[in-house]
């Protein structure tokens, strides 16, 4: 008998979402969308006018989703599951994305010192005629952050590849002082419903 195949495409460059997925036992393949060069990225991660960060996540994880799939389809790969993610964190309305350099990500650390913001990723999955999608929601309280700990901070390199300026699973840990929601999600890939979307998707796990 043929062994079922297991694995899934991972469309995202994260070695935060290689890692959960792993905690999990999904084996995976890296499908990279381009995100930058002559031609520019796959998938743009502009935010639309009007559009509030949860629409705005939902929307880039399943273009990602889409166009990985299409991919997929147009190299005559092997048919797997798809998965995708984006993660933002919103604060007053704002969405905070990945800074562009150390006074932005000052910036954003002075604006979540002392106060709870919200970690949004979502997850998208496609597979043949399967497409699904879903949004975590995790709100995050920092304390108060001195300036020498935002500075000290900021001259490593963990904020610059990080909506908000910061990761939990890093230093960052030490300025949050409770969170409500999904410790995963913050850190880019929420289990519980990636596992939802997986199995919908027909990957067979527990």
């Amino acid at each position: 008998m043929k062994p079922v195949d297991k694995k899934i495409y991972l469309a995202s460059k994260s070695p935060r979402r290689r890692e959960l997925l792993r905690q999990i036992g999904v084996d995976f393949e890296l499908l990279l969308l381009r995100s930058d060069g002559p031609r520019g990225a796959d998938v743009t991660e502009e935010v639309n006018p009007s559009e509030d960060a949860y629409a705005y996540v939902g929307r880039v994880a399943m273009e990602k989703a889409d166009f990985a799939w299409n991919l997929v389809q147009r190299r005559h790969l092997m048919h797997r599951p798809v998965l995708s993610a984006d993660t933002t964190v919103s604060i007053d309305g704002a969405i905070l994305g990945k800074p562009a350099n150390t006074a932005e990500a000052i910036a954003m650390l002075q604006q979540l010192s002392g106060r709870t913001h919200q970690v949004l990723t979502a997850v998208a999955v496609r597979h043949r005629d399967f497409a699904g999608q879903i949004t975590q929601v995790s709100d995050v309280r920092f304390g108060a952050l001195s300036p020498a700990s935002i500075q000290a901070y900021c001259a490593t390199s963990e904020p610059y590849d990080k909506a908000g300026a910061y990761g939990i699973q890093g230093l960052a840990a030490l300025f949050v002082e409770h969170i409500e929601g999904s410790h995963s999600g913050i850190m880019g890939l929420p289990l519980f419903e990636t596992a939802q979307l997986l199995r919908q998707a027909g990957l067979p796990l527990p």
